[in-house]
């Protein structure tokens, strides 16, 4: 996730302290878009890395936008995994972190949200939030598992994503990675002077929603993140009623890599899952 200018300069030239009322139709929409998301369209990025066994996976949100991912199956699968990206490039950006995935035992997709990469569409809170539904719903039948039995793993805006899923359909587990409370709060950090939770039409209001999970959480949140503040994370982990663990980074930054202790704790928090139901045939 990276911070602009592009909304504080709407905000005074429009006098639009009201704007985001109107939703899409505000006109401080496509500034805080573009803002927001910024999606690498495809040819970009490295589409055929070495050392990942994947496939491609098609499919459409309800909408009909039709969307692109990678999904890497397991043999001997300990888990069902669907990875969340942040707001910026596309899945050839977390080829890495799908075989990291894999490598720990999980059957895993990684998808571009619409706009990014071979995906079609432009991003919006909405329309994004419908992408990883639709993910997960072709995620659960091709891997043979319950939705609600994904892991859901986000990393910054696509931890918004993936408490939302969580919180309102249920996951087996929830692992999130420099995340926020909401967008608006993050938005306050960056511009303090300006009424951002008046102005912002995307929410993913995260700490509310994460009231409403009470499964498995694993989070992690780097000390020096000037992104999305350290302070966000701890907030938003503190209101999770479930059984929780956070990891703390010391020195790390927003994009910086996750640390040796947080893929050790995620070894041992798919251990400590509870198991999957049994699909009910038919």
């Amino acid at each position: 996730m990276r911070a602009t200018g592009l909304i504080a300069l709407a905000v005074w030239l429009l006098g639009a302290a009201g704007c985001a009322r109107l939703g899409p139709l505000s006109p401080l929409a496509p500034l805080e878009r573009a803002a927001l998301y910024h999606p690498a369209e495809y040819p970009i990025g490295d589409w055929f890395p070495e050392d990942l066994e994947y496939e491609d996976a098609w499919f459409r949100a309800a909408d009909n936008v039709r969307l692109h991912g990678w999904y890497a199956p397991h043999d001997e699968p300990r888990g069902v995994a669907l990875c969340l990206h942040g707001n910026a490039g596309n899945i050839t950006h977390r080829a890495a972190m799908l075989r990291t995935l894999n490598g720990l035992g999980l059957s895993t997709l990684v998808f571009d949200y619409r706009g990014y990469g071979r995906s079609q569409g432009k991003p919006s809170e909405h329309g994004i939030l419908q992408d990883a539904r639709a993910a997960r719903a072709w995620l659960a039948e091709r891997a043979g598992v319950v939705e609600r039995d994904v892991v859901l793993i986000g990393g910054s805006l696509g931890g918004g994503v993936a408490v939302d899923l969580a919180a309102r359909d249920g996951a087996r587990g929830l692992v999130l990675s420099s995340t926020f409370t909401s967008l608006p709060d993050v938005g306050a950090h960056h511009l303090p002077l300006l009424p951002t939770g008046l102005l912002m039409t995307n929410r993913l209001d995260s700490l509310s929603l994460i009231k409403q999970y009470h499964g498995p959480l694993l989070q992690y949140h780097g000390e020096a993140d000037t992104v999305v503040p350290y302070e966000l994370g701890r907030e938003l982990f503190d209101a999770a009623p479930g059984p929780k663990r956070f990891v703390s980074q010391e020195g790390a930054g927003h994009n910086d890599d996750l640390s040796a202790e947080f893929f050790a704790s995620l070894d041992a928090f798919l251990d400590s899952l509870p198991p999957e139901e049994q699909p009910t045939a038919g």
